[in-house]
């Protein structure tokens, strides 16, 4: 038996660099494990889809040649954490295991807690270490953002120089991308994972992608290419967030006084979000239940329906049907789905959309939609996930609503109706006067654009006014409730965003020092 063998179990944190589990076990100086564990059950839950195991295997491909050429490969392993964990330590004396803090869902938080448990239970020390700005245990949210903000700028950890080789180890094979314990197909493509990919994706965005950012974030067409598209490698950990906003600053630096005219608020907006992130994750670290309920209680069964009622739940399966399918009859609506089953990606606002009509028009659960959605995004982060399921359905109490006009958003968004047409084929010969709408169409003008409504596309699934007015009226009654505004003010105080200090000099002197010393001995990510 091999004794000081420490074990670094990566999880959504696929990468060498900036990662204080690796540096600290190597640290040791004893013989370290790189592992990563696939767990079926996982991939039975119903957030979990294919497209996160492509982008993941994309990562662990390169991440067990990085961790190869270091002198030890990534070790494979299949099955739960615990019996994992428990087969190694009948191989291998344990001293330690050592991992990010995951902030994820209902699942992995159980998990996690086994694995502490079974931890203690054989004696073995269970390291966990901050993942980016989530703050574990934290007393008071009102600190959390001089928390984070002190974290970002401290100095990028390096990788390891190198491993000690463990003699006779089997790394074990990397699953296929069609391995069926992941689950279904993938319906369309997956964006490429990776560390390698991560810095390509950030340099384009930071060299040329990004300078129109900020004027391009909502538009569905032009925000596929102007919007960082860093998301899933944020999610799947190939590259930290401090890592990000290092490269902003390092960008920032090198502008010329012309360049800076340009690119000074796309950048300053960009580092906006990545704080944003952060907030977001924090929410279900503080309070893991709002994967499964309210953020405010009184809202937790306002959308129910009678399951025994037959007609009400057979129109809750076909509203669900034609969302999650993209066939609800608003064109932008349809192309937004559709666009996302295809490419596992769409921006903020058109989620944000999705999610609303969804929400207020179709009356569904946020629960029950956030699944089907979780499944699609190929960038599934559960903090930022249920978070904005729960802000965007209305159920959060301490936010106000936002139910978006399917139309409006239609004309705003894509005007001309481009991507409408490259998503909704069947509305392709449909003219810019009527392709928000094109059941206002007469017939012969239907006829005419090969769409004939209720035969090539469908009608509305819901009038928008009536949907929205029932909508209001509902939540206007739930607010009306007593003590409705008391258990709201306990929802800000646990989980609601707070203003900025308006604390100056040399605390913020002392943060700007900080932050010049970090970046003179960071590694340059270009």
């Amino acid at each position: 038996m091999y004794l000081n063998v420490r074990i670094v179990w990566f999880k959504r944190d696929l990468r060498l660099y900036d990662h204080a589990p690796l540096v600290d076990a190597v640290g040791f100086g004893g013989l370290v494990i790189p592992l990563y564990i696939v767990e079926p059950e996982y991939w039975q839950q119903p957030f979990a889809a294919r497209r996160h195991w492509h982008f993941i295997h994309d990562c662990l491909v390169e991440l067990r040649a990085d961790c190869t050429a270091l002198g030890q490969p990534l070790m494979l392993c299949k099955g739960s954490a615990v019996e994992v964990f428990d087969s190694l330590s009948q191989r291998y004396g344990i001293d330690g295991i050592h991992a990010h803090e995951e902030t994820g869902n209902g699942w992995t938080y159980a998990r996690d807690k086994a694995v502490l448990g079974w931890c203690k239970s054989q004696a073995i020390p269970f390291h966990e270490y901050p993942a980016n700005g989530v703050v574990r245990r934290l007393a008071n949210r009102d600190g959390w953002a001089k928390i984070r903000n002190e974290r970002m700028v401290l100095p990028r950890l390096p990788k390891p120089q190198s491993f000690n080789n463990i003699a006779g180890l089997v790394a074990g094979d990397i699953l296929a991308k069609d391995d069926p314990v992941f689950g279904d197909a993938v319906p369309g493509i997956t964006q490429l994972g990776g560390r390698r990919a991560a810095i390509g994706t950030l340099k384009s965005f930071l060299l040329e992608r990004g300078e129109t950012y900020v004027y391009r974030l909502s538009a569905p067409g032009p925000s596929h290419r102007h919007c960082s598209r860093l998301s899933p490698h944020l999610a799947w950990g190939t590259l930290s967030v401090r890592e990000v906003l290092a490269a902003i600053k390092n960008r920032r630096a090198g502008l010329s006084k012309d360049e800076a005219g340009r690119w000074g608020r796309n950048l300053s907006a960009f580092a906006s979000r990545l704080s944003w992130r952060c907030h977001f994750v924090q929410k279900i670290e503080d309070q893991p239940a709002i994967e499964f309920a309210a953020m405010h209680p009184a809202f937790e069964a306002m959308r129910d329906y009678d399951p025994n009622n037959a007609s009400d739940a057979d129109m809750q399966a076909q509203l669900m049907a034609a969302w999650a399918s993209g066939n609800t009859g608003y064109p932008l609506i349809d192309a937004c789905m559709r666009a996302l089953i295809h490419d596992g990606w769409i921006n903020f606002r058109m989620r944000a959309m999705l999610v609303s009509f969804a929400s207020y028009h179709l009356w569904l659960d946020w629960r029950q939609t956030g699944y089907h959605l979780a499944r699609l995004f190929t960038d599934y982060e559960p903090g930022i996930h249920y978070s904005q399921l729960q802000m965007q359905s209305g159920v959060t109490g301490i936010n106000a609503l936002r139910i978006y006009n399917p139309i409006k958003q239609s004309q705003e968004q894509d005007p001309n109706g481009d991507f409408i047409r490259r998503f909704v084929p069947e509305l392709a010969k449909v003219s810019n006067s009527w392709i928000h709408t094109p059941w206002k169409m007469d017939a012969a003008m239907q006829e005419a654009a090969s769409c004939v409504i209720g035969r090539d596309y469908p009608a509305p699934i819901i009038d928008h006014a009536a949907a929205v007015k029932s909508a209001r009226e509902n939540i206007a009654a739930v607010r009306a409730k007593a003590g409705f505004k008391d258990q709201a003010k306990k929802v800000y105080q646990k989980l609601g965003s707070r203003k900025k200090s308006s604390a100056k000099g040399t605390a913020k002197k002392q943060s700007m020092k900080r932050a010049s010393k970090a970046a003179s001995s960071q590694l340059q990510l270009f």
